[in-house]
């Protein structure tokens, strides 16, 4: 199975995820965490001020304060976009490679490394800015839906395994998670120092391959 990014087909109507510059049409929010987002993959979420973000939105440092009261509330917000961003994307990867629990599994995997390099202000704010999906109830809801779809797919790929040597669903998905963020990590951001000689998309395949393998969820010769 060819592994190449997973594009919802309303990919179209999403026009709304690509940060646009500066302050348009009188929505503040959206041109904060805008502005927010290019100073994460900048600066990374430690490395700005909100005065920062208000100057990269074109807006007043006060204007700031009408939707967020600092720094981690603009970048929780940033994060809770991008898991919505993300849940749809996994929706649509899991629903794509149905019937079939091992292509939907796989295809789960693969759209986190898509979702990485498409988005990687969105990733760093989800994933390394130490904000907890428990900040908000709109922030754990849309998170939980999120990491729950790579869980599902686990679990319809585990009925496949003998009840006795069968792992439990939620580590059976961890342990895809862990892998699919540790070649984003290392290879797939252009982390200095960090080369493979292979593209991210092969790792991670062969990666999950051998995984499934040791399961005696595929056979040797795949």
């Amino acid at each position: 199975m060819p592994w190449g990014t997973s594009t919802p087909p309303s990919s179209a109507d999403r026009r709304s995820w690509v940060p646009k510059r500066g302050y348009h049409h009188g929505d503040l929010k959206r041109a904060l965490v805008d502005g927010a987002l290019r100073l994460i993959e900048e600066k990374g979420p430690t490395g700005f001020t909100l005065s920062e973000a208000a100057r990269e939105a074109g807006v007043t440092p006060a204007a700031v304060y009408r939707h967020f009261d600092g720094r981690e509330d603009l970048i929780a917000e940033a994060a809770r976009q991008g898991y919505e961003i993300f849940a749809d994307l996994m929706e649509y990867a899991y629903a794509k490679g149905q019937p079939s629990a091992l292509a939907s599994f796989e295809a789960t995997g693969r759209a986190y490394l898509a979702f990485a390099r498409k988005y990687p202000g969105h990733y760093v704010a989800m994933f390394e800015s130490g904000i907890s999906i428990q900040r908000t109830p709109e922030l754990n809801e849309v998170a939980t839906r999120a990491m729950g779809v790579l869980e599902r797919s686990a679990v319809e790929l585990s009925l496949h395994i003998p009840e006795e040597k069968r792992p439990p669903p939620q580590m059976f998905s961890a342990h895809i998670w862990a892998m699919s963020h540790g070649v984003v990590e290392l290879f797939a951001r252009g982390t200095p120092g960090a080369r493979s000689p292979f593209p991210p998309e092969d790792l991670l395949e062969t990666g999950i391959g051998v995984y499934l393998r040791g399961l005696g969820l595929v056979t040797p010769d795949r």
